[in-house]
Parts: structure tokens; C-alpha cells; sequence
């Protein structure tokens, strides 16, 4: 989500349960070297504007695939990165939660184009952050349980992700992105919007 490291799962299960690598039918292609981007912060227009859907096949889509998981590698705490914080409103987006303590299910790194999210259950309310607003975080209800559908870059193939806990929030923080959504504009109130913390 450009949701950070820090960020919690609100689903009130204290249990730390080891990852589970997610069974995949696919195989993430390849992907030329990417680029390191600025990542663009609110107000930002750009962040506001519902994606155009893309082709996964376009050589500029597919490097901006590669874009996207090079600036997600070098950006502490980050799990996910949308298109629109590189500055383009295209429904694109890379997402890796291995090694984050809340995560289950885990399908690994992968790059999804024109995906929406197909079933959604056990809506519960977790903190959520995001690099595109830097200084708060903020109390939002998501589906813990969740079936996406998306478009690999380079190939085009469909694929489903079934998942769960925290992949299935990252998931779904994405696709807020690629519609123009943040996290801000599904908190419930004043209240549920926080100061980030900060370490020294």
C-alpha cells in the first residue's frame, strides 16, 4: 500500500501465525530493470483521478511495471505502490507483503493491471498508512477475506489471487489507488485519522 511495516491489522486476532506462500497457477513475468521514480504526495491531483485501464502488453505499461517494483524495493516499510504515486492515473500497481508480521497468506511479489476486487468478507477496521501521505494514518474497514482479479503485465494473462488478513487489506488499499481513492476518504470521521508515529 505504500501501507507501511508499521501499520496494523485491526481483525483482533493477537495470534502472530507463520505465512503461508500461496499456491499460484502463475508464474510473475519478467520484467525489464526499472527505474527509480518520485513518489508523489496529496493533494496531488493525480492521486484523485480514477485510472484509465491499461494494456498489459504496451512496452510503456510493462516498464512502467518495472518502475513501480524498483521504487517499491528502495522505499523502507513499503508493502505496495500504485501508479498514480509515480504520477500516472493507470490502473497499475506492485504489491510484496512477505516478511510483514500480520501477513498469511502470501502470493509473493507481483505486478497487477485493471484489477478489481470479485468477492469480499469479514470486513473489520485496521490502522492503514501510506506514503503518499506521509504524516497520518488512519482507522479504515476492509474485507480480511478477498478474491481479486487482474491482468499480469507483459503476458495479459487473467489471474485470480484468493487471500487473506493483510494481503487482502494491501490488496485492496491498491485498488483504492488505481480508482483515485485514499485511505483518507474512507476513514469514518476526524477521530479515526492519526498523527503517524515516528522513530528515532
Amino acid at each position: 500500500m505504500s501501507l507501511h511495516a508499521e501499520d496494523r491489522d485491526g481483525d483482533g486476532d493477537r495470534r502472530r501465525l507463520p505465512a503461508t506462500p500461496a499456491q499460484r497457477a502463475w508464474t510473475m513475468p519478467a520484467l525489464p530493470a526499472g527505474r527509480l521514480r518520485r513518489v508523489v504526495e496529496a493533494p496531488e491531483p493525480v492521486l484523485s483521478q480514477p485510472g484509465a485501464d491499461v494494456d498489459p502488453n504496451a512496452a510503456e505499461i510493462i516498464q512502467l511495471a518495472a518502475d513501480l517494483v524498483a521504487t517499491h524495493a528502495v522505499s523502507p516499510g513499503c508493502v505496495g505502490l500504485a501508479a498514480h504515486q509515480l504520477g500516472v492515473a493507470q490502473r497499475v500497481f506492485s504489491l510484496d507483503v512477505s516478511g510483514h508480521p500480520r501477513t498469511r497468506t502470501c502470493h509473493g511479489l507481483l505486478v497487477l493491471c485493471n484489477a478489481t476486487v470479485s468477492s469480499a468478507t469479514r470486513r473489520e477496521r485496521g490502522r492503514e498508512g501510506c506514503m503518499s501521505v506521509p504524516d497520518f494514518t488512519g482507522d479504515v474497514a476492509r474485507a480480511r477475506r478477498v478474491t481479486v482479479r487482474g491482468q499480469l503485465p507483459v503476458t495479459g494473462a487473467w489471474v485470480d489471487l484468493a487471500t487473506d488478513a493483510f494481503e487482502a487489506v494491501a490488496l485492496q488499499h491498491e485498488i483504492d489507488h488505481t480508482n483515485g481513492v485514499l485511505f483518507l476518504d474512507r476513514v469514518t470521521g476526524p477521530h479515526a485519522v492519526h498523527p503517524r508515529r515516528t522513530y528515532q
